[in-house]
């Protein structure tokens, strides 16, 4: 007969397995909700900070450019000027600040001589803090 039976057999036992797939599920969301969630707290914290009678803090050093282009041409900040004016501005930056920074810009068509020249010049005047500005790849 085609009816199902209503007794149980003997061997069949009851599941003692969980199956984790949906608590995962859950938690992952509840992970996700939080993450974002969080950055969005942090804005809304209503602190009141202690005043201060201490005079405001110096800004920084503004960082000096110094480019070097193809025909060998030099400008810092935008001024242009030749290798004898240079270590002479170089020298007073140095002289008024030794913790002023340069960013090196050089062509890409420049030797790699002059460029180590140049650091040579920096680091005579008394300028250690060189920084090389490049182009981001794509």
């Amino acid at each position: 007969m085609p009816f199902g039976r209503l007794e149980r057999r003997a061997s069949a036992r009851p599941m003692s397995e969980i199956n984790m797939t949906p608590l995962i599920d859950v938690m992952l969301v509840l992970l996700v909700v939080f993450l974002v969630s969080a950055p969005l707290l942090t804005g809304r914290l209503g602190l009141k900070l202690p005043s201060s009678e201490a005079p405001p803090a110096a800004a920084a050093p503004q960082a000096l450019r110094l480019s070097l282009d193809a025909q060998g041409g030099l400008r810092l900040n935008e001024a242009a000027l030749d290798r004898s004016q240079l270590a002479a501005r170089l020298a007073a930056a140095a002289a008024q600040d030794p913790a002023t920074e340069v960013h090196l810009q050089a062509d890409r068509a420049v030797p790699y001589g002059e460029v180590a020249g140049l650091i040579d010049t920096l680091q005579q005047a008394g300028l250690s803090r060189i920084a090389f500005v490049t182009q981001a790849r794509p």
